[in-house]
């Protein structure tokens, strides 16, 4: 009977490898038909789908997307020695991540509403691509198998796995061996460092299927997570699709599942970084605040998405002149809106992403990559708005190399202004020239100004002051026509009853509204209180309006230079 079922499962994996959904027994030699009956009972459908993770103890570490978590001060020298190295190496903690099921389960993070979305009949296959560069181990191989073990395999049509010139030993032949299991995986191996961009292109150009799939090497696919993409691509070649991005505690390993009313999308500031933002009251309202709806995101992070692969050959793949990584995701989000196509982000679409700082690698010999990039991108696709940019660099635009050929793409395709884009896909964006006033906001009884204490991504930090330096950066405000006083990078003045705070804008007023009122105070609208500085000038706070020094300040009432929209009256 071993031998019969043996035959069964066999016979059942090629049908589910050749997308075929019914055996039939007419397929099965005659030796096995009689057989077929009772091998069926012993097994249930996990024995035969491919892939399919074996049953683990739900009280294991990070199962069901469970923080690892454990006692440092317990560790063996060795154990120490592990963790420490492994920090050093990823910047996370490979050493929770190695102690964790490279099959670990997660809860379905999808809402409830998402289990009853219908998608198309006809579905794309799909080409998945993960570049790495000398990835931890246990990290890359619970991506691939998060890949294979949730993504139907009547869609997928290979995993591309591009190693981008990796030195670490396991990354070779090791991992060449377990990967021959998998009939769908295949890997392609750079000969020199590529950097992100050109890896992934090497990927786009072994890709067969109809959709490509982009993810990056440290990632967990949740359930359901590939229909909700493909399906918008499926019924409009233009599409592009974000999942949810879901956070991975690079401590713990924590698994942290968003629901979809908390979906947020994509921005970004006058630096050209990447930014997020809650979802705009426009966009709840096209959406009939249907928040399992994919949503329209002016731009995306860029590491997980999903496009058909004739739209991305027509759109002009990446930018080959840029380098390694930085910007090719803004620079895609604005071509894609700009000439003819949508940005989406699908709410019901789930993948977890281990989050870092800064990459645990250098990028070589090659200086000011990222500033390279984002100049390229503002001299093709901004306009007059590179300006503000420009301002943000100081005019020190570099070598940036020749971009004559991404504005003729730009032109073949007829691609709208990027005004046009600030109309009507980001009309939130704060445009500094339609700011009411600028500049340093300075204190009349000390020569302190306001300074915003933005650090390294960190929002939600009281509000500080220090010695007037009139350099700009942190000590530039805007006023804008919302009443916000506001940093055009790093957030708004938001008064959090008597400690005052810079966080992130949310548009909505209430504890972000100020008035700059004619006797130079910074009244709280809507309340009596002004903002002070304290006797000893050192901190903020919002105190009854009193009119005396310590809640006067001088700021210029005039807006900044530079272009505004169209519409901008």
């Amino acid at each position: 009977m071993a031998n019969g079922k043996a035959a069964v499962i066999d016979s059942v994996r090629s049908y589910w490898r050749e997308k075929k959904r019914v055996m039939r027994t007419s397929d099965l030699d005659a030796s096995n038909i009689e057989a077929l009956g009772s091998a069926l009972s012993e097994f249930d459908e996990d024995d035969w789908k491919p892939n399919t993770r074996a049953k683990t103890d739900l009280k294991a570490p990070g199962e069901l997307g469970s923080p690892y978590i454990f006692n440092k001060s317990q560790l063996t020298s060795k154990e120490k020695s592990e963790y420490e190295t492994g920090w050093k190496k990823n910047h996370f903690n490979e050493f929770a991540s190695n102690r964790i099921s490279l099959q670990r389960s997660l809860k379905d993070p999808r809402d409830k509403e998402c289990h009853n979305l219908t998608y198309s009949e006809n579905l794309p296959e799909v080409s998945i691509i993960v570049t790495f560069h000398n990835e931890a181990w246990s990290v890359l191989i619970r991506s691939v198998y998060s890949i294979l073990n949730r993504t139907p395999d009547s869609l997928l049509k290979e995993v591309i796995l591009v190693d981008d010139f990796s030195s670490l030993e396991h990354l070779k032949e090791p991992l060449d061996q377990f990967m021959e299991q998998f009939q769908k995986v295949k890997i392609v191996r750079a000969t020199e460092r590529q950097g992100l961009i050109r890896a992934r292109l090497r990927g786009y150009r072994e890709a067969v299927g109809d959709v490509l799939v982009f993810l990056d090497s440290h990632i967990e696919c949740a359930e359901g997570w590939l229909e909700p993409l493909i399906d918008p691509i499926a019924r409009n070649w233009s599409t592009v699709m974000t999942p949810v991005i879901d956070v991975i505690d690079k401590e713990t390993f924590q698994y942290g599942f968003q629901a979809a009313s908390a979906t947020n999308v994509g921005g970004f500031d006058w630096s050209l970084m990447f930014t997020w933002h809650f979802v705009p009251e426009t966009e709840q309202k096209r959406r009939q605040y249907k928040h399992y709806l994919p949503v329209r995101s002016p731009t995306m992070a860029g590491g997980l998405f999903a496009i058909s692969r004739k739209y991305f050959e027509h759109i002009g793949t990446y930018d080959e002149g840029m380098d390694i990584w930085g910007g090719e995701n803004l620079e895609l989000s604005f071509r894609i809106w700009m000439c003819g196509g949508t940005l989406l982000t699908a709410p019901c679409s789930h993948v977890g992403h281990v989050f870092r700082h800064t990459p645990p690698y250098s990028f070589g010999p090659k200086k000011n990559v990222v500033k390279n990039n984002l100049v390229r991108m503002a001299e093709v696709w901004l306009d007059d708005f590179k300006y503000y940019y420009y301002q943000h660099i100081n005019y020190t635009l570099g070598n940036y190399g020749d971009v004559s050929a991404r504005r003729a793409l730009r032109a073949n395709l007829q691609c709208h202004s990027f005004d046009w884009y600030l109309v009507n896909v980001y009309p939130e964006l704060l445009i500094p020239a339609e700011a009411l006033y600028s500049g340093e906001i300075r204190s009349k009884a000390e020569p302190l100004c306001l300074e915003s204490p933005y650090r390294f991504g960190k929002i939600n930090k009281p509000l500080t002051v220090f010695h007037c330096h009139g350099q700009k950066g942190n000590q530039y405000w805007l006023y804008t026509q919302k009443g916000e006083i506001r940093h055009d990078l790093y957030g708004c003045i938001d008064d959090a009853g008597s400690t005052v705070y810079v966080n992130s804008c949310h548009g909505l007023g209430g504890n972000q509204n100020w008035t700059y009122r004619e006797d130079n105070t910074i009244q709280h609208e809507g309340t009596d209180r002004c903002l002070e500085l304290s006797a000893d000038g050192k901190t903020v706070s919002v105190k009854k309006c009193m009119g005396i020094d310590r809640q006067l300040w001088v700021w210029n009432r005039k807006p900044p230079k530079g272009p505004v929209r169209s519409t901008f009256h």
